[in-house]
């Protein structure tokens, strides 16, 4: 049965990805995103959050509340403007007079219609409730503060970003054809790193749960997207890449039991002894979790 979040959590999300690029950087080519003074990778919490989106318009496929709010193609305009429709709201046009002449003026929600709107939004699309969104374009569908927040991933040593030279054997157009008398090849470049292993933190408000209607059935499918999400998102360009850990610290309350940065402090990573230098695998690492003289009040639970 669905139930309220009363509880604080927060998680720590240990990925890897081999032969791939777990988040290419537009500004730099499309190069793996590293941090340019220690060359750790970076995964952007905007990318960690694009793949739970997908995960749920798979798992889900559009059901009611679990619809998504930013995916491929959205006019988020015209959903602000459905989101009134659906709670009951007829937006009507108003007109004002701007040198002499009447001009349309685009219609927007007003006083109470606002927070309507933004209450419906928040039912029907999952990623408005959990990561919250700015809708104040279009009718104005007000502001929403999500209960569910990532940092960036970073990984845990330095990689090595790599440029490899592909050829594709078919050219575009004729006169490609005709300059490479026939040959017809096309050169192209691919970016990856040749292994990486990110670390992520995640925080969860129940406070602002309660406003967006976050609830125990949405918590547990982001656990669920958290350990599965790279499984349905598999390409070319991002190699192999998989949750190794996903380590959850449950507070008995809403304002929580210790520091988010004291939990997290009680993970290691560290390199196994018998492991590959450099590495090349999860199993080159070890993960230890301190579990001893924990908070009162604090659970330490270890979804994978």
């Amino acid at each position: 049965m669905t139930e309220k979040i009363t509880n604080r959590y927060d998680f720590t999300l240990i990925f890897d990805v081999k032969d791939g690029n777990p988040n290419g950087d537009p500004d730099a080519d499309n190069l793996p995103r590293i941090d340019p003074e220690n060359r750790q990778g970076l995964v952007t919490d905007v990318c960690l959050k694009r793949k739970v989106r997908n995960y749920v318009l798979m798992a889900k496929e559009d059901k009611e509340r679990f619809d998504i709010f930013i995916k491929e193609k959205a006019i988020l305009n015209n959903l602000i403007q459905k989101g009134y429709k659906d709670a009951g709201i007829e937006l009507v046009k108003q007109e004002k007079k701007e040198d002499s002449k009447k001009k349309s003026k685009e219609t927007k929600g007003q006083g109470d219609e606002v927070e309507k709107a933004r209450q419906q939004m928040c039912k029907t699309y999952f990623d408005i409730r959990t990561f919250g969104a700015v809708m104040t374009t279009g009718a104005n569908a007000g502001q929403v503060r999500g209960p569910v927040q990532f940092t960036f991933a970073r990984s845990v040593d330095p990689v090595m970003t790599l440029e490899h030279s592909i050829t594709r054997c078919a050219v575009t157009t004729q006169e490609d054809s005709e300059k490479q008398s026939g040959d017809n090849r096309t050169m192209g470049r691919k970016n990856t790193i040749s292994y990486g292993l990110y670390v992520a933190h995640g925080f969860i408000s129940p406070n602002l749960a309660a406003q967006t209607g976050f609830d125990s059935d949405d918590l547990e499918l982001l656990w669920t997207a958290l350990e599965s999400m790279f499984e349905v998102d598999h390409s070319a360009a991002r190699g192999m890449m998989s949750t190794c850990k996903l380590i959850v610290f449950k507070h008995d309350s809403a304002l929580g039991n210790a520091t988010s940065k004291s939990l997290f402090d009680r993970v290691k990573i560290s390199r196994s002894e018998k492991g590959a230098n450099p590495p090349r695998s999860f199993d080159d690492y070890v993960v230890t979790i301190n579990k001893d003289n924990l908070p009162s009040g604090v659970e330490i639970i270890e979804r994978l």
